[in-house]
């Protein structure tokens, strides 16, 4: 008897996971405001009244993916504390990983702008707690970059994670690649170094 509820269980875990990753792929391609929860339904293959089961909002729905993201972000930032880099290795990497994020669709495009899905995103807990414990992190690594004279002392910290933040959804990647002027590798590397060094000569 105790095996039915398991698997009803696992069978909800499977279905919330492609729910997650569906929604994921369509931010990544569409946006938040271009997409549709009936969108979500007819990728997954379910009815709605099941994704709602899940989720009970749009808001829900790209907070669910966010966390996914985020929960990326620490097992890399994890990854590269076990290499050998020092700090500025370690941020130029991170903006590597998100650049490379956006070009394989794994990055959710979300409008700054929309106070309902912000306010959806402060009342998510896993996604503040894993955004915090980056921040926290990321915050470190600044420092400790600026206290090494690998970037300017002078610039907020705050200010350097956010151009960092900001990188994993810069457009400049997109319409780089739609050119097809140039190899992906060629416009990650051109990206992560106008991020660190700035457009001078």
């Amino acid at each position: 008897m105790s095996a039915r509820p398991r698997f009803r269980e696992q069978f909800l875990q499977a279905r919330e996971e492609a729910i997650v990753e569906s929604v994921n792929r369509l931010l990544a391609e569409k946006g938040f405001e271009a997409m549709t929860v009936d969108e979500v339904v007819a990728d997954v293959g379910i009815a709605k009244a099941s994704l709602y089961k899940h989720f009970t909002s749009k808001e829900e729905l790209a907070a669910a993916a966010m966390v996914k993201v985020l929960d990326r972000a620490l097992e890399e930032l994890a990854r590269l504390r076990s290499l050998d880099l020092d700090a500025l290795g370690r941020l130029q990497a991170v903006a590597r990983w998100a650049y490379e994020q956006q070009l394989a669709g794994q990055m959710p495009a979300l409008p700054s702008q929309n106070s309902t899905l912000r306010a959806a995103l402060i009342a998510d807990k896993a996604y503040m707690d894993r955004l915090m414990q980056l921040s926290d992190e990321l915050g470190a690594w600044i420092v400790e970059a600026q206290g090494q004279g690998a970037l300017n002392a002078a610039l907020p910290p705050e200010l350097v994670l956010y151009t960092l933040f900001a990188r994993a959804c810069d457009p400049v990647l997109g319409v780089m690649r739609a050119s097809g002027a140039h190899s992906d590798a060629q416009i990650v590397d051109w990206l992560v170094a106008s991020c660190f060094k700035g457009l001078a000569s």
